[in-house]
This record gives structure tokens, C-alpha cells and sequence, in this order.
């Protein structure tokens, strides 16, 4: 039989009240209808309609290959969507599923999983559903580290819709809403996640199957938020926009490979690497210019998120370098497990009276 973790607060020794009594008697439940999944067991019926060449297709595979080593019934998942390309894929996976709102697929997420933490919870979304209309959704999940993963498709395009500049879009770039190059500043979703105080935020490509593999895998085992933003090549409309990461010849210089506990070094030989700079940030450097106590080695555990967003930022030294893997993962009560024991609390007080509830608090008379 498997276990659930409520990811109860720190001091906690039972799990409170009737809400998580019917989520153990679930989970007791789970031992007759668990099976060994295989990934062909979370694929639908239903025709994947993606531009052919989409990254979407190889992220939908590497998700349905992954899923089944969580060890986790089919019908205890769901997966929460907005709109656009990214948000077709509840109808690709046999799971639960909710095609929902345009931005709004955090908030929904957060209801579901507040109110059923035995779920294993998933947001699908894209740049444009989540850093346009649904930023501020998106913020407010991560503060409140809800007990779900987001996965942020980002191909730095509105491709739906038909190439319009989306948040994460570069300035200057030219598309149909911006024929005289875009005037505005790209969001980095690892920043802004970041600096909503997110407890888990990681990054990786659609082809790299190995990478995307790992880090969805610690996303999974995550308690509370869990934002991985996935970079994801849109061919009609954007193609090429990851190139240079994606090319065995140039990959390697730009990319920045995140192992915690190992030295940040990349490039052809090792020819680069991460150190502290002056004032506390982080730079480039080339490893033979610098004594090898002085570059960094990673730490995703660290409780600061300053060090994570300070690696979040190498890119603005130069837009071609690019961390890859898990920035921060770090322990902190989960939203879901406190308004449990917030209701338990509550509920120990004994019943209300509703005309007292009603009638009670503050009053005024308003005369002619």
C-alpha cells in the first residue's frame, strides 16, 4: 500500500480532523485499485493535435514515461490548465483533468488541492496564460506554497493566437502585434517565482529527455509549490528560439548545468565557471583564472532565495548564458496542510449558531 505525505507543519504529530480521516481512508483504499501504471496507460483516446514538430509533443511523452514511477493511481491525479497551446494537454493524459480559464488554472489548482491534499495535483500553462493574464495568480500560488506542481511551457510566443510578442518575448523582437520590434522587457519566470518567495523553482528543455526527467521527478516529491518552467521550441512561430542551447556545438558553452553539491563549471573542458562576485552576486569566469576554493558549488537547499535569484540574473550578464536544472528546493509548511489543521482547530470549538453568527459582531441602526 502507498503512502501519502499531508506535509503537516512542524510539530505536528497526527494528522487533524475529519478531512484528513477520509484522505487516509482513501489512501488505505489505494491497495486494490493500484496497479503498476506503463506510460501507455496515461495516454487517451483522444488525437494530439500539435503542430507537427511542437515541443509539446515530446514534453506530453516525457510526462506520460514519468508519471508511473510516482507510484501514484491514475484517478488520484489531476491536471489543471488555462488556455493556449500548452493547455491542450488534460485531453492528452488519462488522468482527471480541467481545461479551465485563461490565466486562472493556478487559482482553480489551489481550491482542488486545498480541499483534496490526497490529489496529486498539476497546472499546465504557458508564458503568455501565466505571466499575462494570470501573473498575478501565479505569484500568490507560489507565496502561499499550495501542495502542486506548474509546469510553465515557455517558447517565448503567443502561438495560439498566431505569433503575437508574449511576457518572456526579447525587445526588439518583430511579430505581427509588434511589426517595429517589442518595447517591452521580458519577464524571467526563475526570477519572478523566486521573488515570490517559491520553494521549489527549476528549469529545463523539451529535448533534453534526461534533464526534464529529473527535474520533474524532484518537482514531484516536492511538498508545497513546485514551479518548473520548460523551455519549448514553437516551430510555425518561433522557431529556433532556444538554438543555441539545443546545438551540441554551442550548447555546452552557454549552458549552466545545476547539480547540488556540485561546482558550477561548464563549457568545452570546463573552461567556465561560476564565482562570487564583489558585492555578494554571482559572475562568470574562466576556471584557470581563478583558484578552485573560489567557485561556487551549488546549494538548492539554501533558505535564502537570494543566492537562487543571483543565478537567476546570470543571464543578464550575457542573455546566452543559462542555468539549467533545480535553483531551490527548500522545506516550508504547505498552504493545504495548515488550513487543515486551521479547520481542525476550528471544528474542536464545537457547532455555531448561525442566527448568533448572523446577528453577532458589529451592528448599526440606520434611522430616517
Amino acid at each position: 500500500m502507498s503512502t501519502i505525505d499531508l506535509g503537516m507543519p512542524a510539530g505536528s504529530s497526527t494528522p487533524p480532523g475529519p478531512i484528513a480521516d477520509a484522505i487516509t481512508a482513501s489512501v488505505e483504499s489505494q491497495g486494490e485499485k493500484q496497479t503498476a501504471l506503463k506510460g501507455k496507460d496515461l495516454k487517451t483516446d483522444q488525437e494530439v493535435r500539435w503542430c507537427p514538430g511542437c515541443g509539446d509533443y515530446v514534453i506530453l511523452n516525457a510526462v506520460q514515461s514519468f508519471l508511473p514511477s510516482l507510484g501514484i493511481a491514475r484517478e488520484d491525479m489531476v491536471i489543471v490548465s488555462g488556455i493556449g497551446c500548452s493547455s491542450r494537454f488534460p485531453y492528452y493524459m488519462n488522468t482527471y483533468g480541467m481545461h479551465s480559464i485563461h490565466g486562472r488554472a493556478p487559482a482553480i489548482a489551489t481550491g482542488l488541492a486545498a480541499s483534496r491534499p490526497d490529489l496529486s495535483v498539476w497546472v499546465v500553462t504557458g508564458d503568455g496564460d501565466a505571466l499575462s493574464i494570470g501573473g498575478n495568480h501565479l505569484i500568490h500560488a507560489l507565496r502561499r506554497n499550495v501542495n502542486m506542481t506548474i509546469l510553465l511551457f515557455n517558447n517565448r510566443i503567443y502561438g495560439l493566437t498566431k505569433g503575437q510578442y508574449s511576457p518572456t518575448s526579447e525587445i526588439g523582437k518583430v511579430t505581427k502585434s509588434t511589426p517595429m520590434g517589442s518595447l517591452d522587457h521580458p519577464f524571467n519566470p526563475v526570477s519572478l517565482a523566486l521573488g515570490a518567495d517559491a520553494t521549489f523553482v527549476g528549469r529545463a528543455m523539451d529535448s533534453d529527455r534526461k534533464g526534464l526527467t529529473e527535474v520533474l521527478r524532484q518537482a514531484a516529491e516536492h511538498q508545497g509549490t513546485s514551479l518548473v518552467e520548460i523551455y519549448q521550441n514553437c516551430n510555425i512561430f518561433n522557431d529556433g528560439a532556444f538554438e543555441l542551447l539545443k546545438d551540441p556545438a554551442t550548447g555546452p558553452m552557454w549552458t549552466i548545468p545545476l547539480e547540488h553539491g556540485k561546482p558550477l563549471v561548464f563549457g568545452p573542458d570546463g573552461a567556465s565557471c561560476v564565482v562570487r562576485d564583489d558585492f555578494g552576486g554571482l559572475r562568470i569566469a574562466e576556471t584557470n583564472q581563478v583558484d578552485a576554493s573560489g567557485i561556487v558549488v551549488h546549494d538548492a537547499t539554501r533558505e535564502d532565495p537570494s543566492y537562487a535569484f543571483a543565478l537567476s540574473r546570470l543571464s543578464s550578464q550575457d542573455l546566452r548564458y543559462t542555468p539549467m536544472g533545480v535553483f531551490r528546493s527548500v522545506q516550508k509548511p504547505s498552504y493545504d496542510a495548515m488550513m487543515a489543521e486551521q479547520l481542525h482547530e476550528a471544528q474542536l470549538q464545537g457547532p455555531g449558531e448561525l442566527d448568533a453568527l448572523l446577528a453577532g459582531g458589529d451592528t448599526w441602526t440606520v434611522t430616517a
